[in-house]
């Protein structure tokens, strides 16, 4: 394997010789006696690391950090000086440099830098090939996914889209029923028509009824004029109607009235109204059992049932994740005004690893509040919510104990150290500042409660 190419810029023989010994055993190390010297180095050879000291003849360590910033291709620079003070500092990553540490340099704390510095480089590259694919082949209408299981729902969806036919969309809750019906309606020849959406769940029966079909002026209580419903609003485009299997056994009639005639009347009048409608129905629960069981109407059943497709659990499609997780860390960091770059390896892959049961909402919901509770640019294991950190069985956190128990003292501090690292979501630091004690002692205390964190 290629070692890391390490350039090292400094006046002084002695430190930069130094250097070279400590740091030759891990990387392919030239040196520079001055800045500009060095630049030509870098126009010569790809370096992946520069340290470079403040303070140099000619040309100083600021000013060279500005001429490499410049550059297409440039390393990653760490600055190293004697002369070290926040205003220096903070000018150094003001024109580039990944991190600025005072001499003498510490080397253990120097690796520890610049492994950091190449595992960042790493992330941001992998991140620019993870946006080159969703920009091209896995990303459709919205819908992202690499799987066969969505490379299926993109073909289905593309040859359906053209049809009058009517669609029924399956899946868990979670699983992007609505973007898919969106995604029908926006390849279609109705585009350019209304895409209407009811939630058939959030409304009563009457509600529902004069919603979708509107009413007559004094078809009840408070109906002061005429209103039109989602059907007749529709008019030439799409309706879909979300978690269909709630809708009562009434207005199921006229709705499969509807799907045969293309004929229905308003809530309190009696003159037929006619639509050119397309129907788009979605539901997680299995029409065909309600069906046999008589909960739903059999006759309707087969009318939603002309077209199919199944949205599959995101456990189902493990491939997409690290996708969908750019996505929405793009998505959230630009709601939230954060700029967290990306996921660290093991994060990723407990993240890859947990089974989602809510699906894509709650995978969108969780990067959300890791982007805001993250406290470095890029999410660790320490900024992902407990309950996804652990399996519910595993999880020591999820230890319920009866306020009536009597406890013994070994037993009432395991109960404060669960409670606490609960409320900050199993954050040992924040769980340490709430009980007063140091980070240290609160690691210590956990082990010796067997909480195997």
């Amino acid at each position: 394997m290629k070692k890391i190419e390490l350039l090292i810029i400094d006046d002084e023989r002695n430190t930069r010789e130094g250097l070279k010994r400590a740091l030759s055993n891990k990387y392919e190390v030239s040196v520079a006696s001055n800045a500009k010297l060095a630049i030509n180095y870098i126009l010569e050879k790809n370096f992946d690391i520069v340290l470079t000291d403040l303070r140099m003849p000619e040309l100083d360590g600021m000013n060279f950090l500005k001429r490499v910033n410049s550059m297409e291709s440039r390393p990653i620079c760490i600055m190293l000086t004697a002369y070290g003070s926040i205003e220096n500092a903070v000018e150094a990553m003001k024109y580039g440099a990944y991190d600025f540490l005072t001499k003498p340099v510490n080397l253990d704390n120097l690796e520890i830098v610049i492994g950091r510095a190449l595992e960042s480089v790493k992330i941001k590259k992998e991140n620019i090939n993870l946006k080159r694919e969703l920009a091209s082949k896995y990303a459709f209408e919205n819908i992202i996914g690499k799987s066969t299981a969505m490379q299926q729902v993109f073909d289905a969806l593309k040859q359906i889209a053209p049809a009058k036919s009517t669609v029924l969309l399956t899946g868990e809750s979670g699983t992007g029923k609505e973007l898919a019906a969106r995604a029908l309606h926006q390849l279609s020849n109705r585009s350019d028509k209304p895409f209407i959406t009811v939630h058939c769940a959030a409304l009563s029966r009457n509600l529902l009824e004069s919603e979708l079909f509107g009413h007559e002026k004094g078809a009840f209580t408070g109906a002061a004029e005429q209103r039109k419903g989602r059907f007749e609003s529709a008019d030439g485009g799409t309706v879909f109607l979300d978690e269909i299997a709630e809708i009562d056994p009434s207005i199921q009639i006229i709705l499969l009235r509807i799907l045969e005639n293309k004929i229905f009347e308003r809530v309190g009048g009696s003159t037929p109204v006619e639509v050119d409608v397309r129907l788009i129905a979605a539901t997680n629960k299995d029409l065909k059992k309600m069906a046999n069981k008589g909960e739903f109407r059999e006759d309707l059943y087969y009318r939603l049932d002309v077209l199919q497709i199944h949205m599959p659990a995101l456990c189902e499609r493990k491939d997409d994740i690290p996708l969908l997780l750019k996505y929405y860390l793009d998505v959230s960091n630009k709601e939230n005004e954060r700029n967290i770059i990306s996921f660290s390896p093991h994060a990723l892959e407990l993240l890859i690893d947990y089974d989602w049961p809510g699906n894509v909402r709650e995978l969108r919901n969780a990067v959300e509040r890791m982007i805001v509770m993250a406290r470095n640019e890029i999410i660790d294991i320490d900024d992902i919510p407990v309950h996804i950190r652990y399996k519910d069985s595993d999880n020591p956190l999820s230890q319920i104990i009866p306020d009536n128990k009597v406890l013994n003292i070994n037993e009432n501090e395991k109960l404060m150290i669960i409670k606490a690292l609960q409320k900050c979501n199993g954050n040992r630091t924040e769980a340490a500042k709430q009980l007063g004690i140091s980070r240290r002692t609160i690691i210590r205390k956990i082990k010796k409660s067997g909480l195997d964190l």
